[in-house]
């Protein structure tokens, strides 16, 4: 079992001005690895003048050792998707890989709909200044959408370069449905994707993570190597109650691979949970949106709590590797 050292909250954005008056939550904090600083990036919301939610990618420098904060993005990383474009209504979440001399960005945009809330997309974009701002590629369509065997919504990549190709973790909804509340609700799993040159993918189009309860969602992947295992943490909960049960709400789940193809799942074997239930702490309701990543020798885990990340996100640091 691995073991943890809980660090605490280390980012509330209502701390701080962000760009483009987007300062409500700070979702899926995701770490690059810049050298001399770590640089996360993160998805902030502000509402629109009908009421609606916009989706902000962002981001916050810290010292290698995460104690202290150098910076916070000033300006936006990224301009709004165009009308009728798969990201019009925003991206969350944002996530940046460090290739060669390249720094690629990989969205999930999301664009709003009638007969069910949302439909999403994953894109791709690149910097040409460092990591402080993107543009997309091509015209700004999606490099990865619904597909024939991927028929509902397409999301949450998580990408590296393992073993000479470009892997991609993301998520696919299984499906849409009415369980009687006051709009559908959707279901999605992870599955994995290939790519010689990161822009084409050859995708399995199934689920690689084994459900441990009844409809189930899984989200966030993300996966670091050490010791000649691949490790993917990511959350999961049930596709209905979760946003008032705690039993039901996102946790973090675990699963680990020899092949990057074949996951074993056992959520114990991570050695990390919620603060108590009745403790008032910020992660005491739920646990979601994780990112594993390495420093040197060093193993963190950036994640959000209550609340779908509106306080924030917190690290812990592993002790041991076994």
């Amino acid at each position: 079992m691995l073991h943890w050292n809980k660090l605490g909250l280390i980012f509330n954005p209502a701390d701080h001005k962000l760009a483009d008056d987007c300062t409500d939550f700070a979702k899926s904090p995701q770490a690059v690895d810049m050298g001399d600083f770590i640089r996360v990036y993160f998805t902030s919301q502000k509402k629109t003048e009908n009421g609606k939610w916009i989706s902000c990618p962002q981001f916050v420098d810290f010292t290698t050792d995460f104690a202290k904060i150098l910076n916070v993005s000033s300006s936006p990383l990224l301009e709004q998707g165009g009308l009728g474009q798969f990201d019009e209504h925003g991206i969350f979440p944002f996530n940046v890989l460090r290739h060669d001399s390249k720094i690629v960005g990989y969205t999930s945009g999301w664009s709003r709909r009638k007969s069910v809330s949302v439909d999403m997309a994953i894109g791709r974009v690149e910097s040409h200044d460092g990591g402080a701002t993107f543009v997309r590629d091509g015209r700004g369509g999606p490099v990865l959408a619904k597909s024939v065997h991927e028929p509902h919504m397409i999301a949450d990549a998580f990408v590296r370069h393992y073993e000479g190709a470009f892997h991609m973790w993301y998520i696919f909804g299984t499906e849409w449905a009415d369980y009687g509340g006051s709009e559908p609700e959707r279901t999605y799993k992870i599955a994995h994707a290939v790519s010689q040159d990161g822009k084409e993918w050859v995708r399995g189009s199934r689920p690689i993570i084994n459900d441990v309860i009844g409809n189930e969602c899984q989200a966030l992947p993300s996966v670091c190597e050490w010791d000649g295992l691949y490790h993917m943490v990511f959350c999961y909960r049930d596709t209905v109650g979760f946003r008032q049960e705690r039993s039901k709400t996102y946790r973090l789940g675990y699963a680990t691979s020899r092949d990057l193809k074949n996951w074993v799942r056992d959520d114990q074997a991570l050695g990390i949970d919620r603060a108590p239930e009745y403790s008032g702490d910020w992660d005491s309701f739920m646990m979601c949106y994780p990112n594993i990543f390495r420093r040197g020798d060093d193993i963190y885990l950036l994640y959000n709590g209550n609340d779908f990340g509106r306080g924030g996100f917190g690290l812990a640091k592993l002790e041991n590797k076994k």
